[in-house]
């Protein structure tokens, strides 16, 4: 199973969701891979950032690169949860991302990508190439899971993104007019989880203890989303 995260929106919570998910699915399953596309995913672990190669690095080698190339990039982050970061070379080759789609989608492990935040409109293969290869990873993963805040702009962007997700986890705050409900109506996707903001969260992330400390209110809203 490859789950996707992302957002069309920047600062929603995207990495926390999938880290979050990844941890749960490592528990659950015994073995889970955090695909880090975006590049928040080490801090937002605990970890110390990477200096090694990464994500970029396999796209730009091509062809060249060995069979198990990307699993020699991967970092331990705990008991059952391995970690490919985005490394130091921009995402590039798209034509390659189809490869590694296809890399994930065999592994035995339960695999969650964090594909960040991608722009609201144009064609699907519009963007950067950067852009380009969090797309793919994105739209080809099932579940592909939206994270959002309840908000018109993060609809709108949502709405005119060319890439339709399978599911919504909603990330809510005090003093927003829309409910889940809205927001489903709006995409015609389901809510599969409700977040609530929760400062234990940010403590937890703030003070590198996701991994040790794991927040209550996210395994109750996430354990059923995947």
């Amino acid at each position: 199973m490859v789950v996707s995260c992302w957002s069309t929106k920047g600062g929603v919570g995207t990495t926390v969701v999938a880290a979050a998910i990844a941890l749960l699915l490592a528990r659950r399953e015994r073995s889970a891979l955090f695909v880090d596309a975006a590049g928040d995913g080490p801090a937002v672990l605990g970890l110390s950032e990477p200096s090694g190669p990464g994500l970029g690095d396999w796209l730009l080698a091509g062809a060249e690169v060995a069979p198990d190339g990307l699993s020699r990039l991967e970092r331990p982050v705990t008991a059952g949860l391995g970690l490919v970061p985005r490394g130091l070379e921009p995402l590039s080759r798209p034509d390659r991302a189809e490869v590694l789609a296809g890399v994930l989608a065999a592994d035995p492990r339960a695999v969650v990508v964090d594909a960040g935040c991608l722009s609201g409109g144009g064609a699907a293969g519009a963007g950067s190439e950067d852009e380009q290869v969090r797309r793919i990873l994105a739209s080809s993963a099932q579940p592909s899971l939206l994270v959002t805040r309840p908000c018109y702009l993060a609809l709108r962007r949502a709405v005119d993104c060319p890439i339709r997700a399978s599911g919504v986890v909603v990330v809510g705050e005090p003093g927003r007019v829309l409910a889940p409900g809205d927001v489903a109506e709006v995409l015609g996707v389901p809510v599969v989880a409700e977040v609530a903001l929760d400062v234990g969260v940010a403590r937890a992330v703030d003070a590198g203890l996701l991994t040790s400390r794991f927040p209550r209110v996210l395994d109750r809203s996430l354990g059923r989303a995947v």
